[in-house]
């Protein structure tokens, strides 16, 4: 697939837990991350430093070569340790001091394929990305012994191998709207597993490994996504920004 050197993402605001990305595309020979061409819209969610579960996510949308800012900044709440680099479309760089691993706390980071939303019911309204609804005997495998490791199956009918797992629906209303994000797609034994977008708990505990937000931005996530452009997710500490400048 042909791929763009990294949209420079030039900070140009940040305060806090909060900051303002500009997109522009640019060749640098050094960029551990690369953008499919033909990608065309992308989620980017920053945090102040490696150790930090609170940060802000961004959409943007790809017009010919130019890409453009969507909306409103939003308020997320990540792994409760921060981030660690993940397995997606990036290449990890050498020496990284911060590699996520299962049961770590971290949330991934780096350049992520978005999945398929998930909830509890059928949704009230249309989205354009494929859909499913679980059950309490639907369950995400964390148990990197399982050969269902990071993946969701149907407990009624899969072989249980595993000792742990996640229902994918729960007895509260997290799960209630979620998307999955395509962590470590070849579910390799450790490496971090069963990642979504999901509703905030409404505390600053931080998450396993997930990326959280309130009901309404999720929902508004849902309807803007469409699986035709290809969406992705794009999840880094602020201070890694400087190395994707040209």
């Amino acid at each position: 697939m042909k791929t763009l050197s990294l949209l420079t993402l030039i900070v140009t605001l940040f305060t806090a837990c909060q900051s303002t990305p500009i997109i522009s595309e640019t060749e640098h020979q050094n960029n551990t991350i690369q953008i499919p061409t033909d990608s065309s819209q992308l989620l980017v969610v920053t945090t102040p430093n490696w150790n930090e579960k609170n940060g802000i996510l961004q959409r943007y949308e790809k017009h010919n070569t130019h890409w453009e800012k969507v909306g409103h900044t939003i308020p997320i709440v990540l792994g409760r340790n921060g981030l660690g680099w993940g397995k997606g479309l990036h290449e990890t760089p050498k020496n990284a001091p911060y590699i996520k691993h299962e049961g770590d706390g971290k949330a991934p980071a780096g350049l992520f394929r978005i999945g398929h939303a998930f909830g509890y019911n059928p949704l009230p309204f249309d989205i354009d990305l494929p859909y499913s609804v679980y059950k309490t005997t639907d369950h995400c495998v964390d148990d990197s012994h399982s050969k269902w490791y990071n993946q969701i199956v149907d407990s009624t009918t899969a072989t249980q191998d595993y000792k742990s797992f996640e229902h994918m629906k729960l007895e509260n209303h997290l799960y209630k709207y979620g998307l999955t994000i395509n962590h470590n797609p070849d579910n390799m034994a450790n490496d971090g597993s069963c990642i979504f977008m999901h509703i905030w708990d409404g505390t600053q505990n931080g998450t396993a490994g997930c990326t959280t937000m309130i009901e309404d931005e999720i929902i508004e996530l849902l309807k803007w996504i469409d699986e035709k452009r290809k969406p992705l997710l794009l999840q880094l500490p602020i201070e890694e920004m400087p190395k994707l400048n040209p």
